[in-house]
């Protein structure tokens, strides 16, 4: 688990979760160099970790449908939806099966095909946002 010190600055929060720790690596500081604030977590358990603690922080949470944990991507999604309403979330998925599964779970947009470009992450995340700001 790595996070930014939330005490030091206002910027807006993004938590990645990811097994795969070179492409949560590459995506954070991607998203630093973007002006984010990031946390990074491994599992689904990690993430409801540094939720409990920086939840007020975050804004929005990148989802790897297949991230290991006690709850699956689809489950962690589904938290996410009842326990925290106002976080942006952004999913996705290495493998067509959890892309079709996730197509009803997702309503907000569509779900990143990996391998994905950081920029279009950044894209999503952005227009995910400016929806949510609209709709508020």
């Amino acid at each position: 688990m790595r996070a930014d010190d939330p005490q030091k600055d206002d910027r807006p929060g993004i938590l990645i979760v990811d097994a795969d720790v070179v492409v949560r690596h590459v995506l954070a500081e991607y998203l630093r160099a973007c002006g984010y604030l990031v946390a990074e977590a491994v599992s689904a358990d990690e993430a409801l970790d540094i939720l409990e603690h920086q939840g007020e922080r975050m804004e929005t949470v990148l989802v790897d449908m297949d991230a290991p944990g006690s709850l699956t991507g689809f489950g962690f999604v589904r938290h996410l939806r009842a326990t925290y309403p106002d976080l942006t979330v952004v999913t996705a998925a290495s493998t067509a099966k959890a892309a079709d599964q996730a197509a009803d779970l997702c309503d907000e947009g569509p779900m990143l095909a990996r391998p994905y470009h950081p920029q279009q992450v950044m894209d999503e995340i952005r227009r995910l946002v400016a929806k949510r700001e609209r709709n508020r």
